[in-house]
């Protein structure tokens, strides 16, 4: 069976699939001739990322799919309901990539907390003429232990970010739709381990009331979760991460709320205009930004490419039964 993995995979993925009997070709297409290459090579199995949209017109159009596999959690990009309807098995890793994302939150937080975003760009143009203003300008930081993280969703990555958050001090607040308790366990060096209660609320205003610090980590909505009467029931000085997608945050909305100082900061990694974001965004000095790389780590994608090997292999013997 033939494999494209036209946003990448891992030489871990590549390995295991090879030493099963498929064959990885090394092309990536652009989405407009990715229809063509796919009849041309009757190709069985198409792996993407966020990049390549595999939409009803490409699933009608490439008879010879038989696996469409999403490297990472989100599957947005893909006619999922489609595809199965029409007997292709549809394969994500929900999981892989959820330490970096969350990780990836924290940089984020810690930037925005210790000015690291602003001082990193200012200190090589103005650090050997202004250092003492840069200083004292930098001066009025915030310790992350003890301030209260809330964060939307409660997936694979909300968990890994309530964890983090839990271990450096944080008291932890969880927003869902519906209410739910999860139990957490932090692992640590030297085997020992702590089991955590969390409970969500779908209680907007309480979630937001004395919330010092907002990660949002959803999937895609069509509709915005923080807008205007949101961002006006947050506490003056909130800082905000959004690592979900670019939509569920009104980016008008927030430059208004950082300009008049309800927010202290925000970062982004995801934008409601990808790959060109607007550029009040881009040059705004109280935003931490970031191209779309939350789960873009070595360690995340040997994750994702071992777990959609293990998939395909499992699914094939499967079938062979």
């Amino acid at each position: 069976m033939k494999v494209l993995a036209n946003d990448g995979i891992s030489k871990t993925g590549e390995l295991a699939l090879t030493e099963a009997g498929f064959e990885v070709l090394p092309n990536r297409v652009a989405q407009n001739h990715v229809i063509n290459f796919i009849n041309e090579n009757n190709v069985d199995i198409l792996l993407v990322r966020s990049a390549t949209k595999v939409r009803q017109d490409l699933i009608d159009a490439c008879p010879s799919l038989k696996i469409i596999g999403r490297g990472g959690i989100g599957m947005d990009n893909i006619d999922v309901d489609y595809a199965k309807s029409k007997g292709i098995k549809v394969i994500n890793t929900p999981t892989a990539s959820s330490k970096s994302v969350a990780e990836l939150v924290f940089g984020h937080f810690f930037a925005l907390a210790r000015f690291l975003h602003e001082s990193n760009r200012l200190m090589p143009l103005e650090g050997e003429t202004h250092f003492d203003a840069m200083k004292k300008s930098f001066s009025k930081a915030y310790e992350l232990s003890g301030k209260t993280l809330g964060v939307i969703g409660f997936g694979s990555i909300g968990q890994e970010v309530v964890k983090m958050g839990i271990a450096l001090g944080m008291k932890i607040k969880v927003l869902t739709k519906n209410p739910k308790t999860r139990v957490l366990t932090l692992d640590f060096f030297d085997g020992q381990n702590l089991n955590f209660e969390i409970t969500s609320t779908n209680d907007m205003d309480a979630f937001l009331k004395d919330t010092d610090f907002i990660s949002i980590n959803t999937p895609k909505t069509n509709e915005y979760i923080i807008d205007t009467p949101q961002f006006e029931k947050m506490k003056d000085g909130v800082y905000i991460v959004n690592t979900a997608r670019g939509g569920v945050i009104n980016e008008v909305a927030l430059i208004d709320f950082i300009e008049s100082e309800k927010v202290a900061g925000a970062a982004l990694d995801v934008f409601e205009n990808e790959p060109t974001p607007e550029l009040p965004l881009l040059m705004n000095p109280a935003l931490s930004l970031s191209p779309h790389v939350g789960g873009n780590t070595i360690d995340a994608q040997e994750k994702i490419g071992a777990e959609l090997a293990e998939q395909i292999i499992k699914l094939q013997k499967e079938t062979i039964r």
